[in-house]
């Protein structure tokens, strides 16, 4: 009887076009999602799962669409909770690694660690939880169908590099690129993976500004480099336009001696050892880097894609600096209570939120998309994932420190693809959403 007089009161309500046009339009979709993405399992609660605060962008065929807001991050709707990805733990993952060294042709020579023989393994059979949720594991098909037709271009240094063939490697259980570089320099390669018509670049750029290196050994034998904090670094500014996607790192060059110009004049130095020139702190550099960096950005008039700051990984370097015999022989990852984002690290880390802060204002004006890709957290807790001397035979006559800085392949770097599917899953959603709502953006979103 209960049922019937529901049934009863729905039938004399005279909201009841509306609802049939609320679960028609939903039935709808759900088809949709399911046709796009029909690896993804249950799509609903797959894309569902984590919420962004999107910006607002023109509409482009070659690029996915947003909403208005003030912020990048991703979170979860699960009622009333939310779950930030980027904060968690790491917790045992024996499926992994999901390629090898023999596998994955991809891999420097420099991260090829179980080639080089390093003897244990535990390193690469981690996944990151993080607090509240699942992350889930990189689906390189998912990944592939969603950037069919589109370009992603890799901005920053060798752990750029570092990035774009962890990438490289997961997606070879499904496609291996072709080279389709414009030049046979190795800092700005292109590969294109024609089955889905997808292309992925690396730009070496990095300091992200122009610069030149004046002295190939310099105080500390590592180079000294002129950095020209206010002039856009044109190798990779004026390469841009076309691509969908970005993603733009930089950190552990800004660690050597550097000369610093603005408006074509020498203002300080860090560690140059000229005579009359001010030594300041790297950070002065660091920061007006990215700042121009974003702004050369903003400035594009015809670049309409999404902007990915990643932020900083920390080396891990302990018993010595890299240079006066620092290693990394932890075989564990830490537990997020057993270390803290603190000194130089913490400050690298801050200047690039509160300069990707300004830049997606000022983007947001001038309708430019930009997103936080935050793996700082998750590769501090993890000092077992370097090369250290393994990236070389130890016979080798070779001049080369241990390395603490770049990521073991496979290794915990690969993770940051698991970050970057989420995301892009999450512009797939909030593209749905604009052309379903388009007038009711703001509500939504608040």
């Amino acid at each position: 009887m209960k049922h019937q007089a529901m049934e009863l009161h729905f039938s004399q309500s005279p909201r009841t076009p509306k609802i049939v046009f609320t679960i028609t339009i939903t039935l709808i979709i759900l088809a949709i999602i399911s046709l796009h993405y029909p690896l993804s399992g249950n799509p609903i609660f797959g894309f569902s799962k984590y919420y962004s605060s999107p910006s607002p962008e023109p509409s482009s065929p070659s690029s996915l669409n947003n909403n208005d807001s003030d912020q990048g991050s991703i979170k979860e709707v699960e009622g009333s909770e939310k779950c930030d990805i980027f904060s968690g733990e790491w917790v045992p993952n024996p499926e992994g690694p999901y390629y090898t060294n023999t596998t994955c042709w991809a891999i420097h020579e420099h991260q090829n660690c179980m080639k080089y023989g390093r003897p244990d393994t535990d390193f690469m059979k981690w996944r990151w939880k993080p607090d509240g949720c699942e992350l889930p594991i990189f689906n390189p098909s998912q990944f592939l169908e969603i950037v069919r037709g589109k370009s992603m271009a890799f901005v920053g240094d060798s752990v750029a590099r570092n990035q774009m063939q962890s990438l490289i490697c997961l997606l070879s259980r499904v496609e291996y690129p072709v080279d389709v570089s414009y030049t046979p320099e190795e800092r700005f390669k292109r590969w294109r993976y024609t089955s889905y018509n997808f292309t992925l670049a690396t730009f070496w750029t990095p300091h992200l500004v122009k610069s030149k290196e004046a002295d190939s050994d310099g105080p500390t034998n590592t180079g000294l480099f002129n950095l020209y904090l206010d002039e856009f670094d044109e190798e990779w500014t004026t390469q841009i336009d076309d691509f969908d996607f970005l993603i733009i790192s930089a950190g552990h060059w800004f660690f050597r001696p550097m000369v610093y110009y603005e408006n074509n004049k020498i203002v300080g130095c860090k560690y140059c050892l000229l005579d009359n020139v001010t030594d300041m702190k790297m950070f002065y550099g660091y920061r007006r880097a990215f700042r121009t960096a974003f702004k050369a950005i903003n400035s594009l008039e015809n670049y309409k894609g999404i902007t990915f700051l990643r932020t900083f990984a920390p080396s891990h370097f302990e018993n010595g600096l890299w240079n006066q015999g620092g290693n990394c022989v932890r075989t564990r990852p830490f537990k997020s209570n057993e270390t803290t984002l603190e000194g130089d690290n913490l400050e690298l880390y801050m200047i690039q939120i509160e300069e990707f802060k300004a830049a997606e204002k000022e983007g947001q004006r001038r309708g430019k998309r930009f997103r936080l890709l935050d793996t700082t957290q998750a590769m501090l807790l993890r000092p077992d994932g370097h090369p250290s001397r393994y990236g070389h035979w130890p016979h080798e006559n070779v001049t080369l420190y241990n390395d603490c800085v770049h990521w073991c392949l496979p290794g915990p770097i690969d993770t940051w693809s698991d970050f970057l599917l989420e995301m892009l899953k999450m512009e797939g959603i909030r593209s749905y959403e604009d052309k379903l709502y388009p007038s009711d953006r703001k509500m939504r979103f608040r």
